[in-house]
């Protein structure tokens, strides 16, 4: 790593809600509202905007924990900011504290988990997994 961020660096991602990003289960009575896993991946990416900086070129971030509320529906067409802010770090692995709002309410929190790894060795790991299959 180049540098480590420090704890209270704050990451900030904002997007609009759009077809693609809504649930797929939306009926005649059912409203059409953001998805958690999408919400999710917006929230990881937040996080892993963070860490970029602070990364050498060989290096990249996995995912390695998500814990997330998702508080309130948010509809297509809002705008939704996240934000990550390090709240502790240990060697490789870098912990965050997530918050998203929709400009009406929170839409959730919760907190996730990177770890710094090799390019290289993570395709080696995943090339001998894919051998023979």
């Amino acid at each position: 790593m180049k540098s480590r961020p420090r704890t209270g660096e704050v990451a900030v991602l904002e997007f609009t809600v759009t077809g693609q990003h809504i649930i797929d289960f939306a009926d005649d009575v059912m409203p059409e509202v953001l998805s958690t896993p999408w919400l999710i991946w917006f929230l990881e990416h937040t996080a892993r905007k963070a860490m970029l900086p602070h990364l050498d070129r060989e290096e990249s971030t996995v995912g390695a924990m998500v814990n997330v509320e998702h508080l309130s529906p948010t509809p297509p067409g809002a705008t939704v900011k996240c934000q990550a802010k390090v709240i502790y770090s240990d060697k490789y692995m870098f912990s965050f504290e997530f918050r998203a709002w929709d400009g009406h309410d929170l839409i959730c929190r919760g907190t996730h988990k990177l770890r710094v790894i090799r390019k290289a060795r993570l395709a080696h790991v995943v090339s001998k997994k894919t051998q023979g299959s």
